[in-house]
């Protein structure tokens, strides 16, 4: 093979390389939108049906049991989906969106539709620039994504913390280091996706589960970085 067609080879592997990769990340985001859509109609739904909010919200039991079902959803999701088929990995992952819609209707009765639908779409517009950043750098994003892991543990330190100070100053300073941190890790974990998809497996099984994966964290990216935002953005009812 002379080196036109060892070139010709290697630009033919690349432009498929880039397709599958582009297929696979519009995989990703159709998801996240289908479980971001699911938890929007969830929580409006319970919002606007008062019995349901006063079970939810005026019932520890029921509203930290909610709570302890989505952790145990998400931290066991990677481990399940392996053992079952795409479809069953599926419906495990709109359960959870449905889920968290039940406990996010909370927002409903905290801030107005008008600043929650603004803040939606801020941080959309967000979301959107950063995913697009991660997707397309030819730079590494690792020392960002290990700033980001170290800023979540600070966060997650502080806010638990903050429960008995109950500092303004430092609500403040957690929301916008929250903001800051889900931001980051939109493009690293973007970037992260893109790096893992197995070339060669589009249409399988594995690679719908791959996707499903994909779309989980993006999902909490999103939903993350959006009550950050709402912290800032959100008008409170009177």
């Amino acid at each position: 093979m002379n080196r036109f067609d060892s070139h010709s080879v290697h630009a033919g592997y690349e432009t498929n390389v880039a397709r599958e990769n582009a297929a696979f990340l519009r995989k990703v985001y159709l998801i996240m939108a289908g479980g971001l859509g699911a938890t929007g109609a969830t929580a409006l739904a319970v919002a606007s049906t008062p019995f349901l909010t006063t079970l939810i919200f005026t019932n520890p039991l029921v509203f930290y049991g909610l709570i302890a079902i989505e952790l145990v959803m998400v931290f066991s999701f990677s481990a399940v989906a392996r053992r079952v088929s795409a479809v069953t990995a599926g419906a495990l992952f709109m359960t959870y969106a449905i889920v968290n819609g039940i406990t996010m209707s909370a927002i409903f009765l905290v801030y107005t539709s008008s600043s929650i639908a603004t803040t939606f779409f801020v941080t959309g517009g967000t979301f959107a620039a950063m995913s697009a950043y991660g997707y397309a750098t030819k730079r590494e994003l690792s020392g960002l994504g290990h700033f980001a892991r170290m800023g979540l543990i600070g966060l997650i330190i502080a806010s638990l913390v903050n429960i008995f100070l109950r500092s303004p100053m430092l609500q403040w300073l957690t929301t916008f280091v929250g903001v800051i941190v889900f931001t980051c890790l939109v493009a690293y974990d973007t970037q992260k996706i893109k790096q893992l998809n197995i070339i060669g497996n589009e249409g399988t099984e594995e690679d719908h589960k791959e996707a499903l994966h994909g779309a989980l964290i993006l999902y909490l990216d999103f939903i993350n970085l959006f009550l950050f935002m709402l912290r800032i953005l959100g008008g409170r009812r009177d």
